[in-house]
C-alpha cells in the first residue's frame, strides 16, 4: 500500500460505527466496546462552569491565544500532580491530541525524514508522521518485554538518520506501564542519537496495579530532548470537548506556536474554561474513574477467565488487550467480525493496531460492569 492509500484509508472505528449501525437497524442488539469514549460523566462543576460559560456571547468569539487562567491551570497541574515546574512558554492547548499531535511533524520533520515508532499503536502514531511526508519505521514492542521499546533493537544506523521517536505509556492498545528506568534509556537513547522526543501521556491517571502514572517530563533531561501530550478526554470525561496540551521543551513548542498560528485561532473560550474547572476543581473524580475502570476490567476479566478463555489483566487505560480465542489462530479480523455478527459485541482487531497486533484484541471498558457480564457471556460463545 503506498503512503497515498494508507492516508485515504478510514479509521477502523469508523469501519465499527458503519457496522454498529448496520446491526441496529436490522433489529440486533448492540454492546459497543469498541471506541474508548469514556461512558461516565463530568464532574458537576466542570458542567457549571461550560453552561455559564455557554450563555455568555462573548464566548463565541475568537480567542487567538490560550487565556492566562488555562495557561496557569496547566502549570499548577503538572507541578501538583507530577512534580514537573513549567512556565507559560512550555505550555499549548490543542483540539485534543487526536489533532495536536500530526501537526507537530509538520514542525519536527521534513519530507523522507525519518520517526521511530513502536508498534502495535495507537493507528495514529504511524499515521501522523505520513501527513508531514516522514516516515514511520516500526520498532516491535513484544509481550515479552512489557510492550516496552527495546532500544538495542533499534538499528544504529536507522537511528543516526531518524529525526523523532514517539512513545506512549501507559500505552493504548496494549495498556503497558512504562518504569522510571525505561524513561531514563529514552533519554539517553534521544540524547546519543539526537532525536526529538514526543510522548503521549493519555492514561496517566487509569493505572490499575502497581504506582501512579508519572510523566514523561519528570525524567532528567527530559526537557532537553522532547514534550509531551496530556489530555483531559479520559481522566476528566472530556473527550467530546477536544482538550489536550503539548508541554515541555522550548524550541519545539515556540516553533509549534508559531506553526499554529497559521492554521488556528485558538481553542473555543467555552472549552478552556471548562479545562480550567477540571484542571483547580475538586479532584475526586480522578480516583472514581480509577476505581470504576479498575473494577469494570477486574469484573470482566474474572468473568471470562470463569467461562473458559484465560485472559489477562491489563494493567492500566481503559481497554483491555488480549490474545484471542487459540481456535482463531491469528486472524483477529475473523474473530471480531464473527463476534459482532453473531453477539453484537463489538471490539477492535488487534491487526488494525500495526505490525504484532495480529492475533490481539482489544476491548474498551465503557459499559456498565452488568453489561460488561453480558457481554462475557456473549463472547463465550465463541470460545
Amino acid at each position: 500500500m503506498t503512503q497515498k492509500e494508507e492516508i485515504s484509508q478510514p479509521n477502523i472505528l469508523q469501519v465499527l460505527n458503519a457496522l454498529r449501525v448496520r446491526i441496529l437497524a436490522g433489529g440486533g442488539e448492540v454492546i459497543d466496546l469498541s471506541a474508548g469514549t469514556p461512558d461516565l460523566p463530568p464532574a458537576p462543576h466542570v458542567m457549571r462552569a461550560v453552561s455559564e460559560a455557554a450563555a455568555d456571547p462573548e464566548n463565541y468569539k475568537y480567542v487567538l491565544r490560550d487565556l492566562p487562567d488555562l495557561t496557569d491551570a496547566a502549570v499548577s497541574w503538572y507541578a501538583r500532580r507530577y512534580g514537573v515546574r513549567l512556565d507559560a512558554e512550555q505550555v499549548i492547548a490543542v483540539y485534543g491530541t487526536q489533532e495536536g499531535l500530526p501537526h507537530l511533524f509538520h514542525v519536527l520533520c521534513k519530507p523522507g525524514d525519518l520517526v521511530l515508532v513502536g508498534t502495535p499503536n495507537y493507528p495514529l502514531f504511524s499515521f501522523a508522521p505520513t501527513l508531514a511526508g516522514a516516515e514511520a519505521v516500526l520498532v516491535p514492542l513484544r509481550p515479552e518485554n512489557g510492550f516496552l521499546i527495546d532500544f538495542s533493537e533499534i538499528d544504529p544506523a536507522v537511528a543516526r538518520k531518524a529525526r523523532v521517536i514517539l512513545a506512549s505509556y501507559p500505552s493504548n492498545p496494549l495498556g503497558a506501564v512504562a518504569p522510571p528506568s525505561f524513561y531514563e534509556d529514552l533519554v539517553r537513547f534521544a540524547k546519543e542519537y539526537d532525536l526529538v522526543v514526543v510522548h503521549d501521556n493519555a492514561y496517566s491517571e487509569l493505572v490499575h496495579d502497581g504506582p501512579p502514572g508519572g510523566s514523561f517530563l519528570a525524567t532528567p533531561g527530559a526537557m532537553d530532548v522532547g514534550v509531551e501530550f496530556n489530555s483531559l478526554s479520559k481522566t476528566y470525561n472530556l473527550s467530546g470537548l477536544r482538550i489536550s496540551f503539548a508541554l515541555g521543551n522550548r524550541e519545539v513548542l515556540a516553533a509549534y506556536r508559531r506553526f499554529r498560528t497559521q492554521i488556528d485561532y485558538g481553542l473555543s473560550a467555552i472549552d478552556q474554561i471548562a479545562a480550567v474547572a477540571a484542571l483547580t476543581g475538586p479532584q475526586d473524580i480522578v480516583e472514581s474513574n480509577r476505581a470504576a475502570y479498575r473494577s469494570r476490567r477486574d469484573a470482566f476479566v474474572d468473568a471470562l477467565r470463569g467461562l473458559g478463555w484465560d485472559v489477562p489483566k491489563t494493567p492500566a487505560t481503559m481497554f483491555t488487550w488480549f490474545p484471542i480465542p487459540a481456535r482463531y489462530g491469528k486472524d483477529d479480523k475473523r474473530f471480531c467480525m464473527e463476534l459482532a455478527e453473531k453477539t453484537g459485541v463489538l471490539s477492535v482487531p488487534g491487526s488494525s493496531a500495526g505490525p504484532g497486533g495480529e492475533g490481539w484484541v482489544r476491548f474498551a471498558l465503557v459499559q456498565p460492569g452488568d453489561v460488561l457480564l453480558r457481554a462475557a457471556e456473549k463472547i463465550a460463545t465463541l470460545l
